[in-house]
């Protein structure tokens, strides 16, 4: 891209950056469906001794995995860990253990690691604006650097510069020594536990039995979080699982118990126990009946919401084998049809369908999406629903493919402070850039955008704002038709923009006037041909040129064609110096002889012009 004009008070901007290539994101590699267990009390007290059984022994092994440190797989003692759990539960249920503590403890090691890249690229950005002096900037290399607004705030920098830089020596300590920080439960929660008295949405101050109910139900929560009750499936074992096996016939549960509780809960043979409730799948109820009864592998996970107070039954398993990707739909295939480009906000979702060479086709789209100071659930089905509505509207006008952009505020999020504005309206602006679900958002867009079969493309988000109000608001509003009840605003314009990315577009509209295409190409040459030089007869003198154009000789240009006038030739005047006149140029048209010239296919339409 060219460099832009330049900017207010003289500055050189930016150039603009090289936009990355689109690509279509890769279907869910898995599949997690869930249901909900209506219990009876008898199996909810074996299930919470299953669970806290469990729990206890998956935080020993956790812990005991930390302090092996980092260490490659063949050297992290899990046979010796698996060996050590079977004889307090049974093989598979300490394989699942073992398993869920290496997940655990990797999972820790990349958040670890990218604590530190963040502290770094923070600490970065401060010493780079604290060598620039108040009130000032300094250019470096294609950028500007701005100092700090005052002295104060350049003093208050210069103290946090160092909270960081002791943050990272000791993240930096934390990771070449293999420990890492987990919190089974948590760490949300385990903090609430020191401010409970704050947190009690009873009247100040507390009763003894007001405390004591605060204190309970912490309890509760912290011991639904920390149950562990997820065993992992089994190729070739009946139904896919060998630990908690479902029949698809009935929705019968067993559970094999672990060998401390069977002698006082078993109610099956082999040491297992019967759950009186049945699991019903309705989501995606036929492929997981169809997987278990070929005896494919099912991870089942059961959980406990202290909140509602209400058991669910997850089940996943891998739509692909190990190694291996499934197959996405190539690029230009999806790009002969009609897309729906989404442009993601903090509060709606604006969209527009885009015909395959990037024309806006319809109405715009606008999806409220409301998920700010919500609960997770709450705005998960949210999301949920924004989504369900997209597929319906990409269903309904026969697209291929969504669109959205490829967004990410990882980066914004941890420097927010140093470049997204300070002050209130810094601050206002990073909670709005925060509230943006774009992660989750494009992941979930992703699995259930899969099961409706279509295909998810993925652009560059880079001047999609800019250049849709540039290029696309006013002449969306003007050609948008004034019955739509949608209001067209920048969003719909980004959305466009984005499509057309998506397409393989460029951004800018075609501007307006005739287009060189073949249709109207050989238009002008059937208009140009209508009336040659050679077809004039008779006497056709040439007019005198006027005293307005002393000097220059005129020549013909054609007109515009009406089909309810005659063709006029018009004349102009030729700009002295160039090309010197090789005589009378002036066409005044064929003469009045019977000879009639044929224009657009209508006889009575062709130029009769007289003679001067």
């Amino acid at each position: 891209m060219g460099r832009r004009a330049r900017g207010a008070k003289g500055r050189e901007p930016r150039p603009y950056r090289e936009l990355a290539a689109a690509f279509v994101v890769a279907p869910p590699s898995g599949c997690r469906i869930r249901t909900r267990l209506r219990l009876s009390p008898g199996d909810a007290i074996v299930l919470r001794a299953v669970g806290s059984h469990l729990g206890a022994l998956a935080g020993a092994d956790l812990a005991a995995r930390v302090q092996i440190g980092n260490v490659p797989a063949a050297h992290n003692r899990r046979a010796e860990r698996k060996k050590a759990l079977t004889a307090r539960s049974s093989s598979r249920w300490a394989g699942s253990i073992t398993r869920t503590s290496e997940d655990q403890y990797q999972l820790a090691r990349r958040a670890l690691n990218a604590r530190i890249g963040s502290l770094r690229r923070t600490i970065a950005t401060i010493t780079s604006r604290l060598a620039v002096a108040p009130c000032s900037r300094e250019r470096r290399g294609r950028r500007w650097v701005r100092g700090y607004a005052d002295d104060a705030e350049r003093r208050a920098k210069q103290q946090r510069l160092q909270i960081l830089q002791g943050e990272l020596r000791r993240a930096v300590r934390e990771r070449d020594s293999g420990r890492v920080r987990i919190t089974r439960g948590g760490r949300r929660l385990l903090n609430a536990r020191h401010h409970l008295y704050d947190a009690a949405a009873a009247p100040k101050p507390l009763t003894a039995a007001d405390w004591q109910d605060q204190l309970e139900g912490w309890g509760n929560d912290w011991s639904a979080r920390r149950m562990f009750l997820t065993a992992d499936g089994e190729a070739g074992a009946p139904f896919g699982n060998y630990t908690v096996s479902i029949d698809p016939t009935d929705g019968t549960i067993a559970m094999v118990l672990p060998e401390p509780l069977r002698q006082a809960h078993a109610n099956a043979p082999r040491g297992r126990y019967a759950l009186d409730a049945a699991a019903v799948f309705t989501h995606q109820g036929e492929a997981w009946a169809d997987r278990i009864t070929s005896g494919a592998s099912v991870r089942y996970d059961i959980t406990y919401d202290p909140t509602r107070g209400h058991w669910y039954l997850d089940a996943s398993w891998s739509t692909m084998a190990k190694g291996q990707a499934l197959p996405a739909l190539a690029l230009d295939t999806l790009r002969r049809h009609p897309v729906l480009a989404v442009d993601v906000n903090a509060d709606h979702l604006a969209a527009w369908v885009l015909d395959p060479h990037g024309n806006p086709v319809g109405a715009p789209h606008t999806i409220p999406l409301q998920v700010s100071g919500l609960p997770a659930t709450t705005r998960d089905a949210r999301l949920r629903e924004a989504i369900s509505r997209l597929l319906h509207l990409a269903q309904r006008h026969k697209c291929a493919a969504l669109v959205i952009e490829n967004l990410d505020f990882a980066d914004a999020r941890a420097i927010g402070r140093e470049k997204l504005g300070r002050g209130r309206r810094g601050k206002a602006f990073r909670r709005l850039v925060a509230g943006i679900p774009t992660r989750k958002f494009r992941d979930r867009l992703a699995g259930m955008a899969h099961h409706a079969g279509f295909s998810v493309i993925a652009v560059d988000p880079a001047y999609s704002t800019r250049w849709g109000a540039q290029h696309w608001l006013n002449p969306l509003k003007q050609q948008t038709s004034t019955a739509s009840t949608t209001a067209i605003t920048g969003h719909h314009a980004a959305a466009v923009v984005v499509g057309r990315r998506g397409l393989g577009c460029r951004a800018r509209r075609r501007k307006d006037g005739p287009r060189q295409t073949p249709a109207t190409t050989a238009t002008r040459r059937a208009e140009a041909a209508a009336v040659r030089p050679a077809d004039r007869t008779g006497t056709t003198a040439p007019a005198a040129p006027s005293h307005n154009s002393t000097g220059r000789t005129e020549r013909t240009a054609p007109a515009r064609t009406s089909r309810s006038t005659p063709v006029v030739r018009q004349t102009r005047a030729r700009p002295p110096g160039k090309h010197p006149p090789h005589g009378p140029t002036t066409v005044r048209g064929p003469s009045i002889h019977d000879q009639q010239l044929t224009l657009f296919g209508m006889p009575e339409m062709a130029n009769t012009g007289q003679s001067a």
